[in-house]
């Protein structure tokens, strides 16, 4: 049999019983474990059962000698030759350890669904067979008889020995895929699955028959024909530049959320305890007395929290000084200095772990992340540091299966696409990602606006993290001028704002919560599954900032960072304790009280977030300036040889006044671009030195072309109002319409229960607007005529209360 390295690691061959073992292939499939024995009897597993590609799991057994069966019928007899079992096993074990694929078992075939008379094809009853971790296993047909093989429509297999489920609970029978080959063509797909009556789990069967991914089922990936020489590259440049300095936060929200920050990242873990899987890896003395490693943020992802720290400290010291921070991040820059490798290599892990649980991905990100943004914040040497690393991984022997091999292997494309655009990338950075990461399949269904290619991503799992590659593919096109990556992105924009965000902003789609278009879901459906990831905002953010510095008059771009911030970033800070993982939009605030200094994944993008929030307020042009938030800051900038400044003062979004005052070291021309949200009730007047100089629509950006001198003023009010949305997805309470509600670009949370129900004062729900009331006392705040127990709050201000984002209002 050939076997295509390009996609295939690993073959074996072996002989079993009434059957050859031709092959074992490596391949990549997902498997998680239950939450526990009650759980998993429940079907409460950690994977999103609507999801296309998770594999099949019975029901657990108690003992391991436990008869289970599996029946696939074929529709009609056929010549079968073959077939092949795809195990279930979990991607980034580099021990390649598999669960639940049968002890002891066979396989047989006929005509009868009875089974009343078969055929052997396999018979491993006899003796154990060895875990094939992930590797597929192929079985010959018996030696055909007179040159023709058994005719038959159903292929059964019966375990009678079962392996340990995933998480060591009990016993089951797990497989990924089953293909039945006749003439050498898999004749099983979508086929119809049946299984014993006392342990078979009939909500799995469609797995045991489902098609193949679209790159095939392999974990090597090599594509050389998607490189792009760089001497065919049109790079695209940026229409406005993003401030990496020379704004200062002046407004309460920013600047509360910037301070808690700082206290956040100096209490959270010292250096010493950062520093610690560097040196341990570097055989370096550690520290003695330092707090026990926290398990699998630490543990299996050493390294993450130094990525942690650098990428909030990093981006906050662009804007803030505060010495005791500058010295803590130069000092994990300079540990990490210590710890380098001859060859330039500076993980937290040894060389020949990279391929381990999420390291290659993930991990290698979160450090690479945190090294820019130290480069940014002013220590040079954190980018020597990746030059030298990233000349090492662009031509390391891992790359083939940095995608499949590891878990969630995707996360990793932004950490190259990211050092090209530091003052030291080189071409390669962006080439890699093109030959061993593209997935040209995914590109075209993004294109298409194919909504399966999302929440039905058939490698690993779907997850918020995708959003990630998103930023990748357009620092792809920005490096290429390849259009077709611009295209897909552009689908993938839509499909997100479409289909799996909230009202408010969060993203809908989780690491454990795939759910289809639109579902748009409130609550738990399982263990783990959630929504609104607040790493997921922190991408999402990024992603549509890409997208506004290339247009940079699309308002609807600031809009959606304008929803994450508010909605998300600042929602999800616990003042100094930390950032919680998930925004919940009913019930009581995501993950409290358990410890939030977990070095969670968003706690690390929730703190890269909140550490750049200034660089989101305004954009530099070529010609001027653009404004694209309210909050109170300046910003100093040379245009044309004259330093100007901008301070932009007001308390939005409490009050909807805002003014602008400029100074000029001379009188220069300027054009000043400023956004009129399309959330404004009505178009919006801008007054230059007090007098009416233009107006905009709102969703438009206003431009104030002229000479600015010293003393110049822009003054202008926001007009917000409340805006009533009617909750659309699948948690409905029938007979009893749903509604969110908005004052701006503000989520207000309803407080005092989370499951209110409100009586508006006419035939239609939305007349509860005649009943709120602003609260004279507290900005934002309503109340609300006739249930004088609630109130409307910004969702941001929620904390142990009770609440939730879309009560019932009934009709009066």
């Amino acid at each position: 049999m050939t076997i295509d390295r390009r996609e295939f690691i690993r073959t074996t061959a072996a002989v079993a019983a009434a059957g050859t073992l031709a092959s074992r292939r490596s391949f990549a499939d997902v498997g998680s474990g239950g939450a526990g024995w009650k759980a998993a009897q429940e079907g409460q597993m950690a994977y999103n059962p609507a999801t296309w590609y998770r594999p099949y799991l019975s029901q657990l057994a108690h003992q391991p000698d436990t008869p289970m069966w599996l029946e696939v019928d074929l529709g009609a007899a056929k010549p079968i030759d073959g077939l092949r079992l795809y195990p279930a096993f979990t991607p980034g074990d580099l021990h390649a350890r598999g669960y639940g694929f049968p002890v002891r078992f066979r396989v047989e075939a006929s005509n009868d669904s009875s089974f009343g008379s078969s055929t052997l094809f396999v018979d491993q009853s006899e003796e154990d067979f060895a875990d094939p971790g992930d590797a597929i296993t192929a079985f010959h047909a018996p030696a055909p008889v007179n040159e023709h093989y058994v005719q038959a429509r159903y292929v059964r297999l019966t375990a009678t020995r079962l392996r340990a489920a995933q998480d060591g609970v009990g016993y089951q029978l797990a497989l990924a895929r089953m293909e039945v080959l006749s003439v050498g063509r898999d004749v099983a797909v979508h086929c119809a699955v049946t299984g014993d009556s006392a342990y078979a789990n009939p909500k799995d069967f469609a797995q045991v028959t489902r098609a193949p991914r679209p790159m095939g089922e392999g974990i090597v990936t090599d594509n050389p024909s998607n490189v792009i020489s760089a001497a065919q590259w049109h790079p695209v440049p940026f229409a406005v530049t993003i401030p990496v300095s020379s704004v200062t936060p002046q407004g309460e929200l920013f600047r509360h959320a910037m301070e808690n920050n700082i206290n956040y990242l100096l209490s959270s873990f010292s250096v010493d305890e950062m520093l610690r899987p560097f040196r341990e890896r570097a055989g370096k003395p550690v520290a003695a007395g330092l707090r026990n490693p926290i398990p699998f943020w630490d543990t299996t992802l050493p390294g993450s929290s130094a990525g942690r720290f650098l990428m909030g400290a990093g981006n906050t010291l662009r804007w803030i000084d505060h010495p005791q921070l500058r010295a803590s991040m130069n000092a994990v820059v300079d540990g990490i200095e210590e710890c380098r490798a001859p060859n330039g290599y500076i993980m937290a892990y040894p060389e020949d772990l990279i391929l381990k649980s999420e390291r290659g991905g993930y991990t290698r990100s979160w450090l690479t992340h945190g090294l820019i943004e130290a480069g940014y914040a002013g220590n040079l040497k954190a980018f020597a540091l990746l030059r030298g690393f990233y000349d090492w991984f662009d031509n390391c022997a891992y790359l083939p299966r940095m995608m499949r091999g590891g878990t969630q292997g995707v996360q990793g494309m932004i950490a190259n696409t990211r050092t090209y655009f530091t003052p030291l990338g080189k071409p390669e950075d962006i080439q890699v990602i093109q030959r061993y990461y593209q997935e040209n399949y995914w590109l075209d269904g993004l294109a298409k606006r194919d909504t399966d290619v999302v929440w039905q991503y058939p490698y690993d799992r779907p997850h918020n993290y995708l959003i990630t590659d998103f930023e990748a593919y357009l620092d792809i096109y920005r490096a290429t001028g390849d259009t077709r990556y611009l295209r897909a992105m552009e689908g993938a924009w839509e499909l997100y704002h479409d289909n799996w965000e909230h009202v408010g902003g969060s993203i809908a789609i989780t690491e454990f919560g795939q759910f289809p278009p639109q579902s748009y879901r409130l609550a738990a459906q399982f263990p783990f599954c959630e929504t609104g990831e607040t790493c997921g905002s922190s991408f999402w953010v990024k992603f549509n900032q890409r997208f506004l510095t290339m247009r940079p008059e699309e308002e609807k771009y600031a809009a959606e960072i304008e929803k994450s911030i508010y909605n998300v970033a600042l929602a999800n800070q616990v003042g100094e304790r930390g950032i919680i993982y998930h925004t919940r939009l009913v019930g009581m605030k995501g993950d409290l009280p358990v410890p939030l200094c977990t070095n969670s994944c968003c706690e690390g993008q929730g703190t890269r977030l909140i550490g750049s929030l200034p660089e989101y307020i305004f954009s530099i042009a070529p010609d001027g300036l653009y404004v694209n938030l309210f909050e109170p800051a300046s910003i100093q900038w040379s245009q044309s040889g004259t330093n100007m400044r901008v301070s932009m003062s007001g308390n939005f979004p409490y009050h909807p006044d805002i003014s602008m005052k400029i100074t000029a070291s001379r009188p220069a021309r300027a054009r000043m671009r400023v956004r009129i949200p399309a959330w404004a009730a009505s178009p919006v007047e801008l007054r230059v030195n007090r007098q009416s100089a233009a107006t905009g629509a709102p969703g438009t950006y206003v431009t104030l072309d002229r000479t600015w001198s010293t003393g110049d003023t822009i003054r202008f009010t926001l007009p917000m109002q409340l805006k009533l949305t009617r909750y659309t997805g699948l948690d409905q309470i029938e007979g009893h319409p749903r509604f969110a509600l908005e004052y701006g670009p503000v989520l207000l949370a309803l407080v005092g229960s989370d499951s209110a129900v409100l009586t508006a004062s006419g035939a239609r729900p939305e007349t509860i607007l005649d009943r709120l009331q602003p609260d004279p006392f507290r900005p934002l705040h309503f109340n609300i005529d006739g249930h004088p127990q609630f109130r409307y709050i910004p969702y941001w201000q929620v904390l142990t209360e009770p609440f939730t984002c879309f009560p019932v209002i009934d009709a009066a």
